[in-house]
């Protein structure tokens, strides 16, 4: 993978992972209109460290509050009814469900699900899931009003990203705008959850792709990790303040035209549903 390929996938790593519009479904998406190789999974885990990042350091106060107000409460009983407490119960066991399901359907994840047209129908059902959620949420809580057992359904609802195309911040929104939080306290806590999700998955693909990676070359996953941070990081900036005055509506529009380009495109053969994947391991290969 060369330096420019690189950058441009982390540019677009950036700019989607926070956006409620699928990171995975574009990096799978402009390889295949590039005819360049699709990057891989794995490759698309580690790169998620730069947008790691850029949630570290955007919400280092709130992120520090919660873990230590998480800690305290492992050991004070009057520590675990504060705001911070409860919000970092709510990341620790809303982080379960996407690492249990991600464990157990890794090869599918990897392989099959990544077909375009699992690509295309997700940015198309979870575009509709946006509206509605939008449209009927309720948005009468913020973050002061967070239990643990928000933290579970959202985190229930993150799992659907493990699906290309579903969008963890999408999916996330969607959830924490089901349980009455208002548009920014939704991308907030969708934010927060990441963290650990994002963490797990790429220190997992980094030691169990790791000679697959040095294949790409070290020098591109750093490119993209940077060039994924930068944007990122105004990518958060830019989603909290939209969502404080404004809709959903211009991301359900895009989700819904990119998935309908994308059925379009593979209807007349310009793309195929499996353009640039890589070749799937026989069974008894894999069991060798």
């Amino acid at each position: 993978m060369g330096t420019l390929e690189a950058i441009i996938i982390g540019v677009v790593q950036g700019l989607t992972e926070f956006l409620p519009i699928s990171s995975t479904a574009h990096i799978r998406v402009l390889p295949a209109l590039l005819s360049w190789p699709d990057p891989g999974a794995a490759f698309t885990a580690v790169i998620q460290l730069g947008t790691l990042l850029a949630v570290l350091i955007y919400f280092r106060s709130e992120l520090a509050k919660a873990f230590c107000a998480w800690f305290r409460s492992l050991y004070s009983r009057s520590a675990r009814g504060t705001v911070d407490a409860r919000i970092g119960w709510g990341i620790f066991v809303g982080t379960f469900p996407i690492v249990a399901l991600g464990l157990l359907f890794k090869d599918q994840i990897e392989h099959d699900l990544r077909s375009l047209h699992v690509v295309a129908g997700a940015l198309i059902l979870m575009g509709v899931a946006l509206a509605a959620a939008d449209r009927f949420g309720k948005r009468n809580r913020t973050e002061a009003d967070a239990r643990v057992l928000d933290g579970l359904w959202v985190g229930l609802f993150q799992a659907i990203a493990l699906i290309p195309g579903a969008s963890r911040s999408g999916s996330t929104i969607i959830g924490a705008m089901l349980c009455g939080f208002d548009r920014a306290a939704a991308a907030r806590y969708s934010f927060l959850l990441s963290v650990p999700s994002i963490f797990a998955a790429a220190v997992l693909e980094v030691w169990s792709e790791r000679s697959h990676l040095a294949d790409l070359g070290w020098a591109a996953v750093l490119w993209a990790n940077l060039a994924a941070f930068v944007v990122g990081y105004l990518s958060i900036a830019f989603l909290i303040r939209w969502l404080q005055t404004r809709s959903l509506a211009p991301f359900v529009w895009y989700r819904l035209a990119l998935g309908l380009l994308l059925f379009g495109l593979m209807a007349q053969g310009i793309l195929q549903p499996d353009t640039g994947l890589p070749p799937k391991e026989p069974v008894a290969a894999a069991q060798q």
